[in-house]
């Protein structure tokens, strides 16, 4: 995965940057982990990928960018393996409470993720798309691998971001908020010689 330091500019600005969010260890907690390798073992042309455990560090890792996707677990009370989409940025207004709550606010890296939004926001550092894929988490077992539900639902996570950083859109609606439901997904945009992921890994 290339690395995000310092802050973009010219071209590098340009490039859609993809964060997976999350502890490899801690069951479904990996989810955001998982999707990012996912999405760097393809080895998409000018998108970089990196994965954080702390969104406190986000501002720094986006600044000056115009795309960043952020992919994490979620506690929303769905189904386990439901995707929960939330979009924002530098032109648009502020997102309400509400919007983070149906992210998990309670459970996960959301409400972090909510602050380093809106102080980017203050600083004037916000890119001008944020996208959250959210997959809804069942168990953040320590020691413990994906549970089943979030590990069918990768497939469909990977393609929001495909979706996001290839054709622009994540599958949103016109208020920036959606879901998706558990076990669904399509193809997706798969750009011509791009590698399917990691061993083990659905790609």
């Amino acid at each position: 995965m290339k690395s995000t330091r310092g802050v973009p500019t010219g071209a590098a600005a340009s490039r859609p940057l993809v964060v997976g969010l999350g502890s490899p260890d801690r069951g479904d907690d990996a989810v955001g982990v998982v999707v990012a390798r996912t999405v760097a073992g393809r080895h998409l042309p000018d998108v970089d990928v990196v994965v954080h455990e702390d969104p406190t560090d986000l501002v720094e890792l986006w600044s000056g960018r115009e795309l960043v996707v952020v992919v994490d677990a979620v506690r929303s009370g769905a189904e386990p393996g439901t995707l929960v989409l939330v979009e924002t940025g530098a032109g648009g207004e502020r997102l309400p409470e509400s919007a983070w709550g149906r992210a998990g606010r309670g459970g996960t890296h959301a409400f972090g993720l909510a602050a380093a939004v809106e102080l980017a926001r203050a600083l004037h550092r916000l890119p001008g798309r944020v996208v959250l894929v959210g997959v809804e988490a069942a168990s953040f077992e320590h020691g413990a691998p994906l549970s089943p539900a979030v590990a069918a639902a990768v497939r469909t996570a990977l393609d929001a971001v495909l979706r996001a950083v290839v054709l622009g859109t994540a599958g949103l609606g016109t208020a920036g908020l959606g879901t998706v439901g558990h076990g669904q997904h399509d193809d997706g945009p798969t750009p011509r010689g791009s590698r399917e992921g990691a061993a083990g890994v659905p790609g």
